[in-house]
């Protein structure tokens, strides 16, 4: 028999709109976005109109609203926008079905969601609403705790949710590089749409510690946990849980954050 071809991160779309189940835990427990990257992307463009795609419940737009810029959110996940909009103006929708209705701005950024947007489809809106010499910037975390915790996730996420598509073995040794590819994909949309210069990869380290429930609030909101039952999100936090326990009950984790950008050209 065949094997079918796995679908893209894009057409997850149960789990692309899954994040909003519980919105608080979200906005309380993900990272913030490195401040070297909030600079270089407001120095790197035109002015200060930023449109924040996949805004989720408005994190790093709430950071660029900080730094003096205008945010604008598109966010399909309503739970997620009603939370967001305390902040910015959301509408609801996904970016590539979404009506910009003649709107044009100086920064498209997307934390941690980009790869939820058909990267072709994604690219050629881009290039409708950003300005000439206009700014786009993707970027995600690479989270990377120590060995023995995340040997612990993928054997208690194979154990709970064996037909998960985050089950696989990267997550026993998570790295920048098992996140380039995805990378890759948005860069070559960028290419494709031919609205854009060259990409560039921008990349920042850092490491933030932890307390044993701080990390299970993260981990709760994780792609993969988001869609599991009670019963199953409970036992993989539980078998965690223990794991951190078992050094103390805190951990420092490693971030490698990683952004695809490139400027819009033409008119």
């Amino acid at each position: 028999m065949p094997t079918l071809p796995r679908p893209e991160p894009y057409q997850h779309r149960t789990m692309a709109e899954s994040f909003g189940v519980d919105a608080e835990r979200y906005d309380r427990a993900r990272p913030r976005y490195p401040d070297e990257l909030v600079t270089a992307v407001l120095k790197a463009c035109p002015g200060k109109e930023i449109l924040d795609v996949g805004c989720g419940t408005g994190i790093e737009g709430r950071q660029f609203r900080a730094r003096g810029a205008v945010v604008s959110g598109v966010e399909p996940d309503a739970r997620m926008a009603e939370f967001a909009r305390r902040d910015f103006p959301v509408e609801v929708a996904k970016f590539e079905d979404w009506d910009p209705a003649g709107r044009t701005f100086d920064a498209l950024v997307s934390g941690q969601a980009w790869h939820w947007v058909d990267p072709v489809a994604g690219a050629a809106k881009a290039a409708q609403v950003l300005r000439p010499d206009g700014r786009f910037a993707a970027f995600w975390h690479v989270f990377m705790p120590p060995e023995e915790i995340s040997h612990a996730l993928a054997d208690a996420l194979r154990r709970a949710m064996p037909d998960s598509p985050f089950s696989g073995n990267y997550l026993k040794s998570p790295t920048a590089d098992a996140y380039q590819p995805m990378l890759d994909k948005a860069a070559d949309g960028l290419a494709k749409s031919g609205a854009f210069a060259e990409t560039e990869y921008w990349h920042y380290e850092w490491t933030q510690d932890y307390r044993r429930d701080e990390w299970l609030d993260l981990l709760a909101t994780q792609g993969g946990v988001t869609v599991a039952t009670p019963e199953q999100r409970d036992r993989i936090l539980a078998e965690v849980g223990a794991a951190i326990d078992a050094r103390g009950g805190r951990l420092t984790t490693k971030y490698s954050t990683a952004a695809v950008t490139a400027v819009r050209i033409g008119s």
